[in-house]
């Protein structure tokens, strides 16, 4: 099971590249590494850790 590389940070909707720097929680909530920071690394979502989104080569 592969997971979902969203395109858009959930929070400011700026673009996310799918190898570029992103952040993810285990439900698969992606945000940027500004918004990331701005929440203390914890998901809004579901209050998880977000930890570094692994990269794919575009």
């Amino acid at each position: 099971m592969a997971l979902e590389m969203r395109d858009t940070c959930e929070r400011c909707e700026v673009s996310l590249a799918l190898d570029g720097p992103a952040f993810i929680c285990s439900f698969e909530c992606s945000f940027c590494a500004d918004c990331t920071g701005a929440m203390a690394a914890t998901c809004p979502n579901c209050g998880g850790e977000l930890v570094p989104r692994p990269r794919r080569k575009a």
